[in-house]
């Protein structure tokens, strides 16, 4: 059986062509993990901080509240010149 120099050129440079993909792979240093910190988030320290800013939004709003209803506040509205 005879090969033409066509079929030849054409499978040295498909090996070419996958030698070539094949030595961009690799691990970079975004691929390796550091087994010390773990992939995601702990989700309990977020829910813990969630719950605490929830608490001062809460403590802020009550304030507020309490300033409205007292009669304390005033408002004092300025117009400004155009």
């Amino acid at each position: 059986m005879q090969v033409s120099r066509w079929s030849l050129a054409v499978l040295f440079a498909a090996n070419v062509v996958c030698l070539t993909v094949l030595g961009f792979y690799g691990t970079t240093a975004a691929q390796t993990s550091n087994p010390a910190t773990p992939p995601f988030a702990n989700s309990v320290a977020q829910r813990m901080e969630l719950v605490e800013q929830l608490k001062e939004t809460n403590r802020l709003l009550r304030e507020q509240n309490d300033l409205l209803q007292s009669g304390r506040l005033r408002v004092m509205i300025n117009k400004e010149a155009p």
